[in-house]
């Protein structure tokens, strides 16, 4: 999927041309893809194709095409403050520019089904933090990304204001996809039209009371459908179990629980209060 614009010869260029075909059409959304060159994450040999609008893929990494992140972050309609949940996470280049837009009271998480893909994620986010002049401009809401299955979150799980899926979301897993938000919340992602043809449309759904929601269709889109649980030896589906802890100087969770929660951005110094998400597999999200 891409295509949709005129290659870019650097990252202002391909956001230039984002904004003239209007898939990014508000300052919040663009300030962020500015601010974060897309060729950071790409593997250095294939750095030349990153701002043409096409998907890449190098074994487990993956991005989408510019023109699909834009309708993203422009139908997530974000603000700062938020929560968000990226489901099928990948390089973290989404959450990055997300986090631009949270800022220190925010909440950022994703959930990857690789844990290659999350370690070359930490790896990306740390490039970010400590070298692009970009940095420094912005109030940060830090992304933390774990292994797992998004199909595994129990009901009971916290929601989120804000969610979206980097897979194709079956018809039977909608309702799924829904609950995981609060009232008032949007969900964006690619959502199969029938049962039986697999078409997708990236969609957003906004949550309008306890059973009542608003839909629009985006664009019709090509995605990888989700990839479905595993179950354990005993026959039961694992899970996500969400837990808060509390304390400051704990390490960032990297693939086995979430460690992100709000920053406090105080006198130079970031105080946060913990979210963990622990859980029994580390394989399969979408």
């Amino acid at each position: 999927m891409g295509g949709a614009v005129s290659a870019g010869e650097d990252n202002d260029d391909l956001i230039d041309n984002l904004k003239e075909a209007y898939y990014i059409r508000s300052d919040l959304v663009e300030r962020a893809f500015r601010a974060i060159d897309r060729a950071d994450y790409y593997l250095d040999e294939y750095r030349d194709n990153a701002y043409k609008d096409l998907a890449w893929r190098h074994g487990n990494i993956h991005l989408s095409a510019p023109c699909i992140y834009s309708e993203v972050m422009e139908a997530l309609d974000l603000h700062p403050g938020l929560s968000f949940l990226n489901l099928g996470s990948g390089t973290g280049y989404l959450s990055t520019m997300v986090g631009l837009i949270l800022g220190p009271f925010g909440v950022n998480h994703g959930i990857e089904l690789h844990a290659d893909v999350i370690e070359y994620a930490y790896q990306k986010l740390d490039s970010f933090i400590k070298n692009s002049d970009s940095f420094d401009k912005f109030e940060f809401c830090e992304p933390t990304f774990v292994v797992g299955n998004c199909l595994d979150i129990p009901p009971e799980s916290r929601q989120y204001d804000r969610v979206y899926c980097g897979a194709g979301v079956q018809k039977e897993h909608e309702d799924y996809m829904k609950n995981l938000l609060k009232m008032g919340g949007i969900l964006v992602m690619p959502l199969e039209e029938t049962s039986s043809i697999r078409h997708y449309h990236l969609t957003k759904i906004t949550r309008t009371g306890a059973s009542s929601w608003e839909t629009k269709k985006i664009i019709s889109v090509s995605f990888a459908p989700l990839v479905l649980p595993k179950h354990s030896t005993n026959g039961k589906p694992h899970t996500l179990r969400v837990t808060t802890d509390g304390g400051d100087n704990q390490s960032r969770g990297r693939g086995s629980s979430f460690s992100v929660g709000r920053g406090l951005a105080v006198a130079g110094l970031h105080k946060r209060s913990w979210l963990r998400l622990d859980f029994v597999s580390v394989e399969n999200v979408c």
